[in-house]
């Protein structure tokens, strides 16, 4: 049945982190939401038009507060589709709710495997109202052994993983980093998880030089790695080089204040997955910018850099757009589901299939390898290897510590 007949309004929530730790995801989607106004605003559906009205609602970067968000969305503003984008306890929490409350929801952000398993699911379960689209966790490993080769051969590499979530999934027998890296020659060595925001990292250092690993790989956040990396010089020899995910494929100034951060990290030379950029050469379905384009406009109107989520948030609301106006009824939720379903959408991120994804309800997106090389304008994030996808030009050169 229609969600409301009566109307030709159609209504898209956005549960945003507008504050606190996830905020800097908030950002770029902020931005996309004021950029787009003139084409989400109103939409052609078939022969007819709707007046669309977007609701924002602030998650807090917190689960519960995410979870009230959606309901006040769904019940009070009658949403018709929800789009958000968070981490890895906040984002489940807004699916989860809109399965509940049958709502169609559309999110990004994190590995498609640590979306399934967050909400207890596996590659065969199928959602009926949310749509995921990302990358994989063997994707990044893939990625990170592609820069690890380029040091040589077959590698021995430390792994700093923490001992919640993150490390857990990073771990896992099935879709972790072992897989990948045993299949190419690589040995792996897990001294245990740390807990976050610990002071010292004395013991892993430690295990990782009487492994003789010279090369680290992790998904720490960005104050976490700088004390490790500080410790290992400190010991010596520092890791030859670092590759990190999660908030390192931020610039290290968007990620923390802290100016004793940003310089370890620079002298760390950390390499990192790249999964959207200025110079990825995709185009807008929905408004034809090209990725140059979007990033300077971004910079132009807040005068802040590019971030990598700024590509995604747009993609997101080109979903939207795509659901809104290819549903055999717009007003009905269970016919914007279906349209998410089968929905293949070109997009800023590339194109986006949800009939061809390794999982139903998941869209998968190709990654490639990156280092963040210092700069007279600060951090600039290069991309150094381009194996998951060619056509995305290679723009810097990978640069060991030593």
């Amino acid at each position: 049945m229609p969600t409301d007949t009566s109307s030709t309004q159609l209504r898209v929530g956005v549960v945003a982190p507008l504050t606190g730790r996830l905020a800097p995801l908030g950002e770029p989607l902020s931005y996309v939401l004021r950029a787009l106004a003139p084409h989400l605003g109103r939409v052609r559906n078939g022969a007819r038009s709707y007046d669309v009205r977007v609701a924002v609602r602030d998650s807090r970067s917190d689960p519960e507060a995410a979870r009230g968000a959606v309901r006040d969305l769904a019940e009070v503003e009658r949403a018709h589709l929800v789009l958000t984008m968070a981490g890895t306890q906040v984002l489940p929490a807004v699916t989860a709710a809109c399965e509940e409350l049958g709502v169609p929801c559309v999110s990004t952000t994190f590995p498609w495997q640590a979306y399934l398993h967050t909400r207890g699911a596996s590659t065969r379960d199928r959602f009926r109202w949310t749509y995921h689209f990302a990358w994989g966790l063997d994707d990044i490993a893939a990625v990170f052994a592609d820069l690890w080769e380029q040091l040589g051969g077959p590698r021995t590499v430390g792994c700093l993983w923490n001992d919640g979530l993150q490390g857990q999934l990073l771990r896992d027998e099935r879709y972790g980093f072992v897989p990948v890296a045993s299949a190419r020659g690589h040995t792996l060595v897990d001294p245990g998880g740390y807990r976050e925001g610990t002071d010292t990292f004395d013991a892993h250092v430690a295990a990782l030089r009487a492994r003789g690993a010279e090369l680290v790989t992790s998904a720490a956040t960005a104050t976490d790695l700088a004390r490790f990396h500080r410790r290992a010089r400190q010991g010596g020899p520092r890791p030859r080089l670092i590759t990190c995910s999660r908030w390192l494929t931020y610039p290290h100034t968007h990620t923390t204040r802290a100016e004793d951060v940003h310089a370890e990290l620079g002298d760390a030379r950390v390499a990192t997955l790249v999964y959207w950029s200025p110079d990825h050469p995709y185009r807008s379905g929905l408004d034809g910018t090209t990725c140059a384009e979007l990033a300077r406009g971004y910079q132009q109107a807040t005068g802040s850099p590019w971030l990598q989520p700024l590509g995604l948030a747009h993609a997101l609301v080109e979903v939207a757009h795509h659901a809104l106006t290819t549903a055999a009824d717009p007003t009905d939720r269970a016919a914007l589901a279906d349209a998410l379903a089968g929905a293949r959408v070109a997009t800023v991120a590339g194109t986006l299939d949800w009939t061809a994804g390794p999982s139903p309800a998941i869209a998968r997106m190709p990654l490639v390898g990156g280092q963040w090389h210092v700069g007279p304008r600060g951090p600039r994030l290069a991309v150094v290897t381009n194996t998951g996808s060619p056509a995305v030009p290679l723009t810097g050169s990978l640069v060991p510590a030593w």
